[in-house]
């Protein structure tokens, strides 16, 4: 039976709590345990285990190409784990460490299980700014593998519940440490050639890692997902709701068109919108990700949103784009995830 321990946010850093202990033993025993982070939840094993970091695999019905971001505690467990710490990465450790940005580096050879790094000679790493997390790696005394504890494929968990709904009687446990703050998962950089590039936009954005280390790139293979994954999130249909979701890519006027022609139809259409153009719009299922003016509300809430539209039984999604500039980047990233690339021109 999966265990469910609930613990306060602002836990210290330490194993003064039973919770925290009891995860961190577990962790120690080579099984999964989902704990909080500042993006979504993740799903913690022992990253130096073939067996443990398997059952990741397992629970989540993950495909095995796919590389794992490895989470720490400590700037200095850094040194016993990669084969150098380029300056790009120092400076943007100094500037966003703890936080969401995990850092791609050259792995150092017989450290972690090769199901971690997909059989790649990087590694990516990243140190959550989460105390619940914190404390859990800290108390395991373990590098710790950690993707996002939803099944593969599913919008990510931002909260305990969500981990519930996709993985009771999966995993050993999971640590309640309430809703996640950032909503979308660690902007991934790669700092291992001549110029830092991104992975996978995320809670960092491009503007800010900029501000630190000067042009970053973006990998192009972003926008088509196609080819060997060097990152999480970077190849397979990620975040998808049980009905197929179709970006609009034109005015409201158009998107509405599209509603009445599928209720014309006989289906149930549902529209994923932000709070301003609730009002615009008839269907079915109206639901909003948040406020356009502030896209971190939109970062904030878009999995817990797309999950909503499972309870509602839809048939299909029509969903509103962004502009790719700040936080807009990695909600775009992930709208395109979810509706595997299907873009209606207006």
């Amino acid at each position: 039976m999966m265990k469910h321990w609930i613990v306060e946010r602002d836990v210290d850093n330490n194993e003064s709590y039973p919770q925290i202990v009891d995860a961190a033993k577990i962790l120690q025993q080579n099984e999964v345990v989902a704990f909080p982070t500042e993006t979504v939840y993740g799903l913690g094993a022992n990253a130096k285990s073939d067996t443990a970091v398997e059952k990741i695999f397992e629970a989540k019905g993950r495909p095995s190409d796919n590389p794992l971001i490895v989470h720490i505690s400590n700037k200095d467990q850094l040194e016993g784990l990669v084969a150098e710490v380029p300056s790009d990465a120092v400076d943007l450790i100094d500037a966003f460490w703890p936080g969401p940005l995990t850092i791609i580096f050259n792995n150092k050879e017989n450290v972690f299980s090769e199901k971690v790094t997909a059989g790649l000679p990087t590694v990516g790493i990243r140190m959550p700014d989460h105390p619940v997390a914190l404390a859990i790696i800290e108390a395991s005394g373990l590098p710790i593998a950690a993707p996002s504890a939803n099944r593969s494929g599913k919008p990510s968990p931002t909260t305990a519940q969500h981990v519930i709904d996709d993985l009771e009687d999966r995993i050993a446990g999971v640590v309640d440490g309430g809703e996640t703050g950032v909503g979308v998962e660690s902007t991934v950089v790669d700092c291992t050639g001549p110029r830092p590039v991104i992975l996978r936009p995320g809670g960092v954005t491009r503007e800010q890692l900029e501000e630190v280390v000067g042009l970053v790139e973006v990998d192009p293979s972003l926008k088509e997902g196609k080819g060997a994954p060097k990152s999480p999130g970077m190849k397979y249909t990620h975040y998808a709701p049980d009905a197929p979701v179709y970006l609009v890519d034109g005015t409201r006027a158009d998107l509405q068109k599209l509603v009445d022609d599928k209720k014309a139809e006989g289906l149930k259409v549902g529209v994923l919108t932000t709070e301003e153009f609730m009002d615009d719009f008839q269907a079915d299922v109206i639901l909003s990700m948040g406020r356009r003016e502030d896209l971190t509300t939109v970062a904030r809430n878009l999995y817990d949103t797309l999950r909503a539209f499972n309870k509602r039984d839809v048939d299909i999604i029509f969903a509103e784009m962004f502009p790719e500039e700040g936080v807009g980047l990695a909600i775009m990233n992930r709208l395109q995830k979810a509706a595997g690339y299907r873009v209606i021109k207006g």
